[in-house]
């Protein structure tokens, strides 16, 4: 295998971009987490009569 300095420098290079991509997609996950938490919490036990989707709709 070559361990030559150009080899390993590019693969820094490689992993820094990456890393630097992930963290780019950092906040994007955290942010759908959160609202895939307030939807989740949004669920009753009870289901009411009315359909809050369509205005004046009963089921």
């Amino acid at each position: 295998m070559n361990d030559s300095p150009e080899k390993r420098s590019e693969w820094r290079a490689i992993l820094y971009v990456q890393a630097r991509v992930a963290v780019l997609f950092v906040p994007i996950l955290l942010s759908l987490l959160i609202i895939g938490v307030i939807a989740g919490n949004e669920r009753r036990s009870v289901p009411d009569g009315i359909d809050r989707t369509v205005t004046s709709s009963v089921k």
